[in-house]
């Protein structure tokens, strides 16, 4: 699975995004122009100490990246979407794509794919969530989806060591 980041702007939502691919086995895409740098000093000084387990692939633009990986299936989220990301059947190769903090993606993006566009439930009067959260909470219900393949070891969520607990 890949996650795409279209323009972020923050980086330190794109270090904690980039911690949850590490963390999950996700490819990182980001789409140029960033709002911030990403070489070797400026990772370092951010305290980055899983950077070398990022998948991290730098775009110089959308079109680019569909060049490369547009056969696979691609999700757009965005609060504009018609429909939930519960609602979707999430594929083991599948792209998510996310917008910017301050714009969301491209108006015109999410109408050439409206059928493949998924928001996350809030409620009315409030603008969006935390990039980097709603990347997590998307990404893992993807992940859920596909039985977190590779990422359980034998037994871990079959039994729950607390005092009174039963299996599950």
């Amino acid at each position: 699975m890949r996650i795409v980041l279209v323009e972020p702007e923050i980086p330190q939502n794109t270090g904690n995004i980039s911690r949850t691919c590490a963390a999950t086995g996700m490819s990182l895409h980001l789409i140029e122009p960033l709002g911030f740098s990403i070489d070797e000093k400026h990772v370092r000084r951010a305290g980055l100490d899983y950077w070398q387990y990022l998948d991290l692939h730098v775009h110089p633009s959308f079109e680019d990246f569909l060049e490369k990986f547009g056969d696979e299936p691609i999700y757009y989220l965005s609060t504009k979407a018609p429909r939930a990301y519960s609602q979707a059947n999430f594929e083991k190769d599948c792209t998510l794509v996310f917008g910017k903090e301050t714009k969301g993606l491209p108006e015109e993006l999410l109408a050439k794919n409206y059928d493949r566009c998924l928001r996350i439930p809030m409620l009315p009067g409030i603008r969006s969530l935390n990039l980097s959260n709603s990347v997590a909470i998307v990404a893992y219900e993807a992940l859920r989806q596909n039985g977190f393949a590779g990422m359980l070891e034998e037994g871990k969520l079959t039994t729950i060591e607390m005092s009174g607990a039963q299996d599950l």
